[in-house]
């Protein structure tokens, strides 16, 4: 059994123990001990998720801990270069919370460090382990659509003021932006999944009356992809009181909406087909007022590949590297709309 450290302990650390003991009990990957800069936070959450953890009082002595096979790190995207550096100089390898890090340029900087040492980085985007997105993506490889000639992806959220009056929250500093960072990050990632690169966007964004923030809250761009493909990209926090996130992708012979945690598949030729889960499922994917009103099951996944991932020798399903792509559109996107013009995406 793969044993593995928390590293922050914040909004989403108690997602991550919730998966970490279903796979405790599958007898594939235990969690060994947690950290977080205060100790009075540690001895806290080990009270309420975990007596018998061990309290780890920094990253180095989870570096230093020859029992330790892998680091999971959810600390802000600000608070992650030394510790990266710290647990890869021991050879340990890491599964990071999204975003990689605030900027490109920044998070190629910790994708280069993990990689000069040979060690996997995993990176949670974990909207690609969805049951839906996986039956979804078999049926596209699997039968014969024709070329996607045109698409849509949507994310009318929402956050209440609350959310952002946390210290640090929303801004460039700490997250590295707003609703397409920390939010939409995850749809959008799934969607450029489905797609060739993205050759060039044109967008707005803007913070809208609903929010005090100093990122942006509310983004529209158009997106031409390698190959001809337009379409477009909505994301929002300021869609009170919210609503599932949706992808459109109309290929030359068929339609797919995946809404949610369900898909159809409307055919030129009238077939009408769906999957996924069943209407009376209710899995959310923390689209209203609370952000963590979602299964951890997806977390699970991600974290077994990635333990799989070590056994094997492969690549975790999503590595640092890979999820640089959905890194470059947001920053194309952020620099369209500051500059008011097209932004072509280079190799």
């Amino acid at each position: 059994m793969k044993q593995a450290a928390l590293i922050g302990l914040g909004m989403v650390a108690p997602t991550y123990i919730a998966a970490l003991r279903d796979l405790e009990r599958d007898g594939t990957v235990r969690l060994r001990g947690v950290h977080a800069r205060s100790g009075d936070s540690r001895q806290s959450f080990i009270r309420q998720h975990g007596p018998g953890l061990l309290d780890y009082a920094s990253v180095e002595e989870i570096a230093g801990d020859p029992e330790v096979d892998f680091a999971i790190l959810v600390t802000p995207p600000n608070a992650r270069l030394e510790a990266v550096r710290t647990l890869a100089g021991a050879g340990k390898p890491i599964l990071m919370e999204k975003p990689v890090e605030r900027t490109v340029e920044a998070a190629k900087t910790l994708c280069r460090i993990c990689r000069d040492r040979g060690l996997p980085l995993g990176i949670t985007l974990q909207h690609r382990m969805r049951p839906a997105v996986i039956e979804l993506r078999e049926r596209i490889a699997n039968e014969n659509f024709g070329p996607l000639c045109a698409f849509e992806i949507s994310l009318p959220w929402w956050r209440p003021q609350s959310y952002y009056d946390e210290p640090g929250r929303g801004t460039y500093a700490r997250d590295g932006g707003g609703v397409m960072i920390s939010q939409a990050i995850h749809i959008l990632d799934l969607a450029l999944s489905f797609m060739p690169p993205v050759a060039s966007v044109s967008a707005m964004a803007e913070t809208t009356e609903l929010h005090a923030m100093e990122s942006e809250d509310f983004v529209i761009a158009g997106l031409r992809l390698e190959g001809g493909a337009t379409g477009s990209f909505f994301a929002t926090t300021a869609a009170f009181p919210g609503r599932t996130e949706e992808i459109h992708l109309h290929f030359r012979e068929a339609s797919i909406a995946l809404v949610g945690n369900r898909f159809t598949i409307a055919g030129h030729d009238g077939s009408q087909r769906a999957g996924g889960e069943s209407p009376d499922e209710k899995a959310g994917t923390g689209s209203g007022a609370n952000p963590m009103a979602f299964t951890h099951e997806w977390h699970r996944s991600i974290i077994l590949d990635f333990a799989e991932a070590l056994d094997s020798g492969r690549e975790p399903l999503v590595s640092g590297d890979k999820a640089l792509a959905v890194h470059r559109v947001i920053e194309a996107i952020e620099r369209s709309a500051r500059e008011g013009k097209r932004v072509t995406l280079g190799g």
